[in-house]
């Protein structure tokens, strides 16, 4: 069982941007908690979160890994999550299952575009953070204008806990506004040292303090009170404010550092504890199940449930990664796996160090562990007690936005290939393998460039396989620029025994906002009810395939406004098959468009290199939407098609001498020219 209660555990992710210290700040968690004896370092591919081949190879985390450690009493379970846009799937399960976060941004860059993207993805799953401005031993690192961007693009209250003691390679330490203490860290030093305020730094320290009470007694009653009745808010009051208005999302507490230089860490620690909530501090988990919604409390004691988060296949066998919501699951117990409703036994319980395992003979509430034995569970399922089914929100997956075609390059592979992409599929469900049907070719999909040729990387390392790769193909889409009108079409089929009779009239026209709408405006029952479903299923189906190129089709509305049916021949297999192929012919008799995927691209460059790059990103197509110079670079932001990515990194590297980077997020679909070759 765990050495701790339930109040003393903190479930907790480090979100940023790629590149911004997620795994080295997570590299020195461990190592100031006592959890590793040795620091660990990305450009030497010593970390232990980032223990996957190709993450060492690329210095970038690509797979979300969990770990542990203890801090003043307290057990902190961190997931150390990707930050590049190709694997922001990962991020999004993750943030699934836990219950607090910490956001790490670059001193210098202050909110970059992936920064925004999982800020977001916190957003939506109400997940309070903490934040950390980073790297502020870096040249042009400010402190304050990080902040500032942090308030002008995030939107939230931020909080500013902390002074920098000294500037860019002269950051030493920080002083806590709270305490009114300096805390300064000497290198190769193991631990800070506490001191008073510099005196240099006393009447900002003041004035900094002076301005966190008035921002926390505008938002909080309590402090506000306090302040009113004494022009200032107690360390205890501002504590109590500051944990309360972290997990309501109503501020976000901001401290800094530097992680590679081991300064700020263990204040940082201290925040998780005092602010971020505990699995009991966050309202009893809700599912449904046949229709009856249910809660479940952070209870040892209450049924078993818990969710499926990860899967990953080790030389130890299948791994099955769990958040235990409620209850306790032990050793060779049954659970079942709601979705499926099958019944699986547990064969291990592992407490996870990133690669390497604990085995443990029980899990309770508000733990993470991964189990061994269930041979069927995917991310997102729902496990639970037998007898006490419950279904939890699963979370969900983006649609891929890229297709590689994958084949073996020897025809006895093929089984292999197919068995391999399954398993991968299986492991990461922003991916999909489907099978072209006018080429045969086997296609997998994903949410970027990179994160495919990761995919069939792991292809060729893990299964010994050789593979080829055809050229990238981007999702595109089809839309309704001019609908028609009482567009009518007549099914019937007499092949002997029943026959089939569906007369429908449809109309369609361009949905501006949402991808698919239909409605019905038959009177007199001239199309029962039953029909009317059926047509619109019909609908539904035609949209997997338009006029064009055969690309899904979206932004359409369907209106059913006449129809007909026989006294015996009709039913809603005729009227669905009527809807299918009168959508079908409406949708070529009418206007439609191309939509091409859409990305928002922010280049760093040198100042010499703007010019150059602005030239090639007009030649991409690129509309160019802002440019800020920061630390004698130029970063620029235009979006582009997503299909004049590819090959864009070498091409940037050599007109800007290596010295160029670029990240890109999907945005969206907007119209494609007329004449666009298809890629």
């Amino acid at each position: 069982m765990r050495s701790v209660p339930l109040s003393a555990v903190r479930n907790l992710g480090i979100l940023a941007h790629v590149d911004a210290g997620k795994t080295t700040l997570t590299e020195r968690i461990l190592y100031v908690t006592g959890t590793t004896h040795k620091r660990g370092e990305v450009h030497d591919g010593t970390t232990v979160t980032d223990f996957d081949s190709q993450e060492r190879d690329r210095g970038i985390t690509i797979f979300a890994a969990a770990v542990s450690c203890s801090w003043d009493g307290h057990l902190v379970n961190l997931i150390d999550t990707p930050g590049h846009v190709d694997f922001s799937d990962e991020v999004e399960r993750s943030l699934r299952v836990l219950d607090g976060a910490i956001a790490v941004f670059d001193g210098v860059a202050g909110v970059e575009p992936q920064s925004e993207s999982v800020w977001r993805q916190a957003d939506r799953h109400g997940v309070p953070r903490i934040a950390f401005v980073n790297k502020l031993d870096r040249a042009g690192a400010d402190l304050d204008a990080a902040v500032a961007s942090i308030r002008d693009r995030l939107h939230p209250r931020p909080l500013v806990v902390q002074l920098p003691i000294g500037r860019e390679d002269g950051f030493v330490g920080v002083v806590d506004l709270l305490r009114m203490r300096a805390l300064v860290w000497a290198d190769g030093a193991e631990a800070a040292v506490e001191g008073p305020v510099p005196e240099s730094l006393v009447d900002e320290a003041n004035r900094r303090r002076r301005l966190l009470d008035e921002t926390v007694a505008e938002a909080h009653p309590g402090a506000l009170e306090e302040f009113c009745a004494s022009s200032a808010v107690s360390t205890e009051t501002l504590v109590s404010a500051l944990r309360e208005l972290t997990r309501t999302g109503d501020g976000v507490v901001v401290l800094c550092g530097s992680a590679y230089r081991d300064r700020g860490v263990e204040p940082l620690l201290e925040a998780v504890v005092a602010y971020l909530p505990a699995p009991s501090d966050v309202p009893p988990v809700r599912g449904e199940y046949e229709g009856t919604a249910q809660e479940r409390p952070a209870d040892p004691s209450a049924p078993f449930a818990a969710l499926a988060f990860k899967v990953t296949s080790t030389a130890t066998g299948r791994l099955t990664f769990l958040r235990v919501y409620s209850g306790t699951i032990r050793t060779s117990e049954a659970v079942m796996d709601v979705g499926s409703g099958r019944i699986e036994r547990v064969g291990r319980i592992l407490r996870v160090q990133a690669d390497r395992h604990t085995r443990v003979d029980s899990a309770v509430a508000g733990d993470i562990v991964a189990v061994v034995g269930l041979k069927t569970v995917r991310p997102g399922a729902t496990l639970c007690t037998p007898s006490e089914p419950l279904l939890l929100e699963p979370p969900v997956s983006a649609d891929p936005v890229v297709s590689v075609a994958v084949e073996p390059r020897k025809g006895i592979d093929t089984e292999r290939v197919m068995s391999a992409l399954a398993r991968l599929v299986e492991e990461d469900p922003s991916l999909v393998v489907r099978t072209d049907r006018e080429t045969g070719q086997t296609l997998l999909s994903g949410m970027g460039e990179l994160h495919l040729e990761v995919a069939v990387e792991k292809i060729r390392r893990d299964h010994g396989l050789d593979v080829g790769v055809g050229r990238p193909r981007v999702a595109y889409l089809e839309t309704v620029t001019r609908g028609v009108s009482g567009f009518v079409h007549r099914h019937v089929k007499q092949d002997g025994g029943a026959g089939q009779f569906a007369h429908v009239v449809i109309d369609t026209e361009p949905l501006e906002e949402g991808e698919f709408e239909f409605g019905s405006t038959v009177v007199g029952g001239r199309v029962p009810r039953e029909y009317v479903r059926a047509v619109e299923a019909g609908c539904r189906d035609a949209l997997a395939e338009g006029p064009l190129g055969g690309y899904p089709v979206t932004g359409v509305r369907v209106t059913l406004t006449d129809g007909a049916t026989h006294p015996k021949d009709s039913s809603e297999l005729a009227f669905r098959a009527a809807g299918r192929f009168a959508l079908r012919a409406a949708l070529a008799a009418g206007a439609m468009t191309l939509l091409e995927p859409i990305a928002e691209v922010t280049v760093t460059v040198p100042e010499s290199a703007v010019g150059v790059v602005l030239g090639d990103l007009a030649a991409r197509r690129g509309r160019v939407l802002g440019s800020a110079v920061r630390a004698g670079t130029t970063v620029v932001t235009a979006t582009v098609p997503l299909a004049e990515l590819f090959g864009y990194a070498t091409r940037l590297r050599s007109r800007t001498q290596g010295r160029g980077t670029f990240t890109a997020r999907p945005i969206g679909h907007a119209p494609a020219p007329e004449g666009l070759p298809v890629r």
